[in-house]
């Protein structure tokens, strides 16, 4: 029984462990757990996410420094759209924010950043900085439009 006890307590810590996860943002342990993907590259692609409290705790963690029940709280509160899709066809994708994005592929040789993503919403092409949100946001197409991103 003991044993039983165990293995089941170490199956309990690793399935969390085992779940994937995505970005919503640049800072160390921004990230939501993915609960389903559905149409991956296709015109309706879309991937569901929950923003877990070990996902806080992450972020507490990693970036604030500090677990404390406060921190995690106010983590939980960031406002997210918890899911996130594509029409990879079109190049056009949501984020985590609510944003409108389109991709529009490689850019062209000499620029500071590989791929050409608009911000459609406020007609800016992310730069490449952290402020723009390019990296995330870069990975949030790819995990739902993968074929398009080489």
């Amino acid at each position: 029984m003991r044993y039983f006890l165990l293995v089941l307590s170490a199956m309990a810590l690793a399935s969390p462990a085992s779940a994937k996860t995505i970005y919503y943002g640049s800072r160390a342990g921004m990230e939501v757990t993915i609960v389903k993907k559905s149409g991956i590259n296709t015109s309706h692609a879309s991937i569901l996410t929950k923003h877990t409290r070990q996902n806080a705790i992450g972020f507490c963690r990693d970036y604030v420094g500090k677990v404390t029940e406060d921190c995690i709280a106010k983590e939980l509160k960031t406002p997210l759209h918890l899911e996130i899709t594509a029409d990879c066809k079109a190049g056009k994708f949501t984020t985590f924010y609510g944003a409108n994005m389109l991709f529009q592929g490689r850019s062209p040789d000499g620029s500071a950043t590989d791929y050409v993503i608009t911000d459609t919403d406020e007609n800016v092409v992310l730069d490449g900085s952290g402020a723009s949100g390019y990296d995330y946001t870069l990975e949030q197409f790819k995990a739902l439009c993968p074929n398009r991103v080489k």
